[in-house]
C-alpha cells in the first residue's frame, strides 16, 4: 500500500475556517464523489490542526492522507478524466500551491 500525504495551506485571503468547511464539506465530498475515487483509492483522510497546548503553532492549515494499492492505480487515477476535470480545478480554489508539502510513504504498524 502506498501513501500519499500532502501537507497544505490555504490561500491568501481565505480564512482558517472557511478553509476547513470548504475542505472536509466541498473538497472531500467531491474527491469521493468521482468513480475512480471508488475504483482506485483504497482511503481518503482529511485532517486539521486543532488547539495543542505546550507543542508549536501548526506549520500548515491540513493535510490529505491518499492511500493505493500500487502506482498503476495511483496513475490511472490522477491521470483520469474526472480528477483533471472535476477535482484538480478545485484545488486551486482553497490550495496555495506555493506551500504544499508531499511525503510519499509506505506505512509500517509498529504497536
Amino acid at each position: 500500500m502506498i501513501k500519499f500525504v500532502y501537507m497544505i495551506n490555504r490561500i491568501e485571503g481565505m480564512s482558517v475556517d472557511k478553509f476547513v468547511d470548504y475542505h472536509r464539506h466541498h473538497h472531500g465530498p467531491l474527491f469521493s464523489s468521482i468513480p475512480e475515487a471508488k475504483k482506485y483509492v483504497r482511503k481518503y483522510v482529511v485532517s486539521h490542526p486543532i488547539a495543542a497546548e505546550g507543542y508549536p503553532q501548526p506549520a500548515y492549515d491540513g493535510l490529505t492522507e491518499i492511500w493505493f494499492d500500487s502506482w498503476a492505480d495511483h496513475d490511472a487515477f490522477f491521470k483520469s478524466d474526472n480528477y483533471l476535470q472535476k477535482v484538480q480545478p478545485d484545488e486551486k480554489k482553497f490550495i496555495d500551491f506555493s506551500s504544499v508539502g508531499v511525503m510519499v510513504t509506505e506505512e509500517k504498524a509498529v504497536i
